[in-house]
């Protein structure tokens, strides 16, 4: 336990003040404040306010539709639209088409990931390819990706592989660019050790540099895979016969099913936040301190 000195003074016996000091434990807050909250107290905290924004926003959703008494078709209530849900699941709707869209967000995002992965290390690395690509790779990112599945569907077909290039080139961008960042930002003592030891160059980058860099290419990652989820709707819009993005417009035309259609657009919204939640999961293992 460690100790702190307090001055006290005590009068000696000749009328002179003398300063003595006098060993105190520190208080035991301080170990009560290094003490982790229960597990359960830091669900209640992530949660509670989540739930709350939920209820606030499906109550003022209610009120809409009744203040402005919209019907089914234009604008249906969430108590609709949640039955429709369950239904949409149970009848085997929405199953077949989360699958495909969920296939087509990971394998995109891995090809993206990877490619985004060895471009922002070689962007790191050198500098002459940094100038060399990042001009083309900002213009790239820039251009709307609505505007190029078209064009990709008609160069690559409807079937998967378009679809996965559109997912991975829009997850490319964050990732590639979070690597670079990462690596250039590395403590140059560490590589200098490592040189100093005679580490190869892969040695360096698989032992020093991507472990470093890890908080800033999952942060890209983060980023990433909630982007890959647009990009699987937008390639399923362009030109696909199942889908989350396909099953939109067919609730929004032929079938006319409007809150199906909500259904769907909730499905997505949660798909999104699910693999936001395990990449964050994620981190947190891999990277406590910045998870």
């Amino acid at each position: 336990m460690a100790a702190a000195h307090t001055p006290s003074t005590q009068p000696p016996g000749d009328g002179m003040t003398t300063v003595t000091t006098v060993a105190v434990d520190q208080p035991k807050a301080d170990e009560i404040r290094r003490t982790p909250a229960p597990a359960w107290r830091r669900l209640l905290h992530d949660v509670v306010p989540v739930v709350a924004a939920a209820s606030i926003f499906v109550v003022a959703w209610q009120l809409v539709v009744i203040v402005g008494d919209y019907p089914h078709f234009i604008l249906p209530g969430p108590l609709a639209v949640a039955q429709r849900f369950v239904g949409g699941w149970t009848d085997g709707i929405i199953g077949p088409h989360f699958v495909t869209t969920l296939s087509e967000v990971l394998l995109g995002l891995a090809v993206g990931g990877l490619a985004g992965l060895l471009t922002g290390i070689l962007l790191a690395r050198s500098r002459l390819a940094a100038r060399m690509l990042s001009p083309y790779i900002v213009a790239a990112q820039a251009t709307p990706i609505l505007a190029l599945a078209p064009l990709i569907a008609l160069w690559f077909g409807t079937g998967l592989a378009s679809r996965l290039l559109i997912c991975a080139l829009i997850c490319y961008f964050p990732i590639a660019v979070g690597t670079m960042v990462g690596i250039r930002s590395v403590d140059s003592r560490l590589v200098e050790m490592g040189r100093s030891l005679r580490a190869t160059r892969w040695q360096l980058l698989s032992r020093i540099e991507v472990p470093s860099a890890l908080p800033q290419i999952l942060g890209g990652l983060r980023v990433g895979v909630t982007l890959a989820v647009v990009g699987a709707i937008v390639a399923e819009w362009a030109g696909g016969d199942q889908g989350l993005g396909v099953l939109v417009n067919l609730a929004r035309g032929s079938m006319f099913d409007i809150p199906l259609m909500f259904a769907t657009l909730i499905t997505i919204a949660l798909l999104g936040v699910g693999l936001y939640l395990i990449v964050i999961s994620i981190e947190r293992r891999l990277v406590p301190a910045h998870g």
